[in-house]
């Protein structure tokens, strides 16, 4: 068993999510000055950080000798050995020419993309990334293929591969 945490931000994705973490910060100091538009906005906006962080954001991934362990801080998914038809790196051109144009559906920019994404060539795709490099593609047959960012990509893919 092998355990792969979800790759470092990359610089834009790090640069992208300190500018968003300034809308719950802008909100909460408004609604504490008591200034418009309220508590509203500031929990709400506090709400959907906290839901991407613990419900779409992966902390990890497990390769066990059977099956591909996806966790997350409030659930896990197992993708049995047995349904994973390949698994390679990718750049972002090669991804580019697999999957053609898309379109996220899911959280996006905080902490990296995480959800689905609709794509022109391939339809829908799993996505985990945190990075705008680093990709590893996983087929998984008759299912959707996923696309993440694990730490260590290359050992990632020779354990997967073994």
């Amino acid at each position: 068993m092998k355990t792969f945490p979800l790759a470092p931000m990359s610089p834009v994705i790090r640069w992208f999510t300190l500018a968003l973490m300034a809308l719950p910060v802008t909100f909460v100091a408004l609604a504490v000055l008591g200034k418009p538009p309220g508590p509203l906005p500031a929990v709400l906006v506090v709400v959907i950080y906290a839901w991407i962080w613990f419900g779409f954001r992966p902390t990890q991934f497990i390769v066990r000798a059977d099956a591909l362990e996806v966790v997350w801080p409030l659930k896990r998914r197992v993708l049995p050995r047995a349904d994973i038809t390949g698994v390679r790196l990718i750049n972002r051109k090669d991804l580019r020419s697999e999957i053609g144009w898309g379109l996220r559906v899911g959280a996006g920019g905080l902490w990296g993309a995480f959800g689905s994404l609709w794509t022109q060539r391939r339809g829908v795709v799993q996505m985990y990334i945190s990075r705008t490099d680093g990709f590893v593609w996983i087929d998984r047959g008759r299912d959707r293929p996923w696309l993440i960012t694990p730490e260590r990509p290359e050992e990632f893919v020779r354990a997967l591969s073994a």
